[in-house]
């Protein structure tokens, strides 16, 4: 199958904000109905063409699914299991969040007023996701949109305005580091404890899951620090032949900031000395110029490429909830 007119169930929509990247591609691609109707079934639609849909997010990094009857979260758990990629286990990551239903569970739950900075899912462990999706099952009152960018432009003009920094985080990756405490803190963006983190309450099975992340616990009294790396800033995009900016570098020292950490600390160059503030915040202002921003609607679905495309979240008024699931 080819051209959108030709594929059962969908036809391509649009919005304002989307782009076009290289070769006229549009980002995310937007997928809609065929025929307007309250019943359209997005988990029929992706059962008759997933290997068509494949290569649509081959080609775009993201997939905005808009106008299918996903009504609840077990509907949006019923679309993950359509695509039928295995599961990936949030073991390693930084967020709190809750179990919802199968294999949703919320966003990251920290509070509305703080924004979520951009990254790729998990890029601080070496296990990661392949494949990340969003559900909007409440709109926002205001903002909460989820921001998202084609990585390898980020890598491109990474290159081109900041080569010696490039170079060295080439040479050298970064090294990650964050202080846990044992309970979850809704409060913190990172506030994820380490017994949910490694799934466990027992210290030395803890170490033996941290070890397989890569990373190193350090026991404190009151928590541990966690230390992963060197972990490379830059990935190549095998699928595409692409490098891509794959890294929470921005998020990390922008973002991984509370009563135990300070964002500075949270990430360097993988031989431990820091990073130049201004070579950060001006990845930071490439990654928002590179990105789009579609507000949410209700039943919308957003499929990422975790390897191609970065995401992060605006600040919202309440109500807002947004689930996640996590794939390999």
């Amino acid at each position: 199958m080819g051209a959108i007119a030709e594929v059962e169930f969908f036809r391509e929509g649009k919005v304002p904000e989307q782009r076009v990247v290289e070769n006229g591609i549009p980002f995310p691609q937007v997928l809609e109905p065929q025929l307007e109707s309250e019943s359209a079934s997005l988990v029929e639609a992706i059962a008759r063409n997933k290997g068509w849909l494949e290569s649509q997010l081959e080609r775009s990094g993201a997939i905005l699914f808009r106008g299918f009857n996903v009504a609840t979260a077990a509907d949006f758990d019923a679309v993950v299991k359509a695509f039928d990629y295995p599961e990936l286990p949030y073991v390693g990551g930084a967020a709190p969040r809750s179990s919802v239903v199968g294999r949703v569970f919320t966003s990251n739950e920290s509070p509305p007023d703080q924004k979520i900075p951009f990254h790729h899912e998990m890029a601080q462990v070496p296990e990661y996701p392949g494949k990340v999706f969003f559900y909007c099952e409440i709109e926002p009152a205001e903002g909460g949109e989820t921001p998202i960018l084609p990585s390898h432009l980020a890598y491109q003009r990474m290159e081109k305005e900041w080569p010696e920094f490039v170079q060295k985080l080439l040479e050298h990756g970064l090294l990650y580091t964050r202080i846990l405490g044992a309970g979850d803190d809704p409060s913190s963006p990172i506030g994820r404890g380490w017994q949910s983190t490694f799934m466990t309450k027992d210290r030395t099975e803890a170490e033996k899951r941290a070890a397989k992340l890569g990373m190193r616990l350090e026991w404190l009294e009151d928590g541990v620090k966690t230390v992963s790396g060197p972990i490379p800033a830059v990935k190549t995009d095998d699928l595409r032949q692409r490098r891509v900016w794959f890294n929470s570098m921005v998020a990390a020292y922008t973002g991984w900031e509370d009563a135990r950490n300070d964002p500075v600390k949270a990430v360097t160059f993988g031989d431990g000395t820091p990073l130049p503030k201004e070579a950060v915040m001006a990845c930071l202002r490439i990654l928002t110029e590179e990105s789009v921003s579609i507000p949410w609607r209700h039943g919308d679905v957003l499929l990422l490429d975790n390897i191609a495309a970065q995401h992060a979240r605006k600040a919202f008024i309440p109500p807002r909830r947004v689930l996640a699931s996590l794939a390999k």
